[in-house]
């Protein structure tokens, strides 16, 4: 029963940032995930001094806020002349440093490490419960299926809005869709879907499952929404087989989940019909021993 639970949160989080991941993609901001993945740090630890309490809706808070705190101190540097990447990677370090320096001054005692803020143990997800309604299940699953929802629900609801915004904000401009509105909801999403998972699998996991999915689902997608299901469906593969591939060889879960994005995503890169790199090596080659022969 504890391997089904362990496989069912890592294949919830390949669904949950799979989904998550497809407009980061698109937006070119993929690497405010990583941003948004270090510095909810910081809003939970907040969120904690405020409170003195652990409680899962008060994380989500904090990390909710930090999210949207990251996102908007990004745009704010951005606006005053500096690139994008020096504002995350300003943005990032700075919020990091500020929940490392607070977790040592006021939350020593407390279960609030960094290393399992970034590594994370989805090994030990079983034995975190809560009881809802009568069904007692590991804290991750109800985080994840709760934020699951939300996520679905914003795309059923905003899926030609955020669209629309993401290929021509100009124009969605001009039609009076409020894009900003657009752009700090998602990146709120962004940051409850990071603090569901990290919980049980870290940050580093977080990262790997909302840009690497996502970012193989666009090299062989031809529409939106068949990208938004081969990243979920590459999400949920890597989880299963990563799992496997630890037990057998006695590793991190997370970090071997970790390690099949990556290797799922060389394996398209490389091999898929059409434009993958061997496939055009194999085509010229072709076409040059076709050449030869006349």
């Amino acid at each position: 029963m504890n391997e089904f639970w362990v496989l069912l949160t890592g294949a919830m989080v390949g669904i949950t940032c799979g989904l998550t991941g497809v407009f980061l993609i698109l937006r070119k901001t993929a690497m405010i995930a990583d941003a948004i993945s270090h510095t909810v740090l910081f809003g939970i630890v907040v969120a904690f001094m405020i409170t003195q309490s652990l409680n899962g809706f008060w994380m989500l808070l904090g990390a909710a806020i930090a999210g949207l705190l990251t996102t908007y101190l990004v745009q704010v540097l951005q606006s005053g002349g500096l690139q994008e990447d020096a504002a995350i990677g300003v943005v990032f370090t700075s919020l990091f440093a500020l929940g490392v320096l607070f977790i040592t001054l006021f939350a020593g005692n407390v279960h609030l490490d960094v290393e399992h803020v970034l590594m994370g143990e989805i090994a030990f997800v079983p034995w975190d419960t809560w009881s809802i309604l009568g069904f007692t299940m590991p804290k991750a699953v109800w985080m994840l299926s709760i934020v699951l929802v939300l996520n679905v629900l914003f795309l059923v609801l905003f899926y030609k809005e955020i669209k629309l915004s993401t290929f021509d904000p100009v124009f969605a401009l001009s039609i009076g869709l409020p894009i900003i509105v657009m752009h700090y909801s998602y990146m709120t999403l962004v940051s409850l879907t990071t603090v569901a998972a990290f919980d049980s699998v870290g940050a580093v996991l977080v990262v790997a499952m909302l840009i690497g999915p996502a970012a193989t689902a666009y090299l062989i997608s031809k529409s939106v929404r068949s990208m938004i299901f081969w990243s979920m469906t590459f999400g949920v593969t890597a989880a299963i087989t990563g799992y496997y591939l630890a037990k057998l060889w006695n590793t991190s879960i997370a970090g071997m989940m970790a390690a099949m994005i990556g290797i799922i995503f060389m394996l398209v890169f490389l091999f898929m019909p059409h434009d993958g790199i061997v496939w055009k090596m194999l085509t010229r080659l072709k076409l040059n021993a076709s050449k030869s022969a006349l």
